[in-house]
């Protein structure tokens, strides 16, 4: 399933990051998929830029620094790969960056994208399935925490993992599911 508009892809995408903010906290891993079809899938995980850390936001990815300093990719390579995914799987159309909170997904993947490539293939914009979700249903704010959403918006199939991949294909179930609703 596309957009409407045969001239977009959405693409879901959802990072893990050792910390609240970019710069002085690293992306450790970027995943990513196609809103509609969750077979075509990135994934990287990237060495750190900075030792600085929060200790939960390490806990939930289950990341290891010291070990993605050794195995990972380096960010230049990470981000030259996912602007090459991306351009593939797009093949003309306008890709929209796609997230559950994009505002926080956003400033690292944007960020990265021009510390270490000089631009950004998404643009300037993004489109928060939390926020569309909002207006679609004619919620609060509070409302659009996933442990609050209508659970006929819920993934029965993709959970909550933390891995950045698997998230990004459980959040553009869900988007899925919310584009498809019919308001009645």
């Amino acid at each position: 399933m596309h957009s409407k508009h045969p001239y977009e892809v959405y693409i879901s995408v959802d990072v893990e990051t050792s910390g609240p903010i970019p710069g002085e906290y690293s992306m450790l891993s970027v995943g990513a998929c196609v809103v509609g079809d969750v077979s075509k899938t990135f994934y990287r995980e990237l060495k750190p830029i900075t030792d600085k850390f929060v200790p939960e936001a390490i806990e939930v990815s289950g990341l290891s620094l010291e070990k993605l300093k050794e195995t990972a990719s380096e960010p230049a390579v990470a981000m030259q790969d996912f602007e090459s995914w991306i351009n593939s799987i797009s093949n003309g159309r306008r890709a929209v960056f796609t997230a559950f909170n994009a505002t926080f997904d956003w400033m690292f993947v944007a960020y990265y994208f021009h510390r270490f490539l000089g631009r950004n293939p998404f643009g300037i914009s993004g489109l928060d399935i939390k926020a569309y979700y909002m207006g679609k249903l004619d919620t609060g704010w509070s409302e659009t925490a996933k442990k609050r959403l209508d659970k006929r918006f819920l993934s029965n199939k993709y959970k909550h993992t933390h891995n950045a991949l698997d998230d990004a294909i459980e959040q553009a179930e869900i988007f899925r599911k919310i584009l498809e609703y019919k308001n009645e």
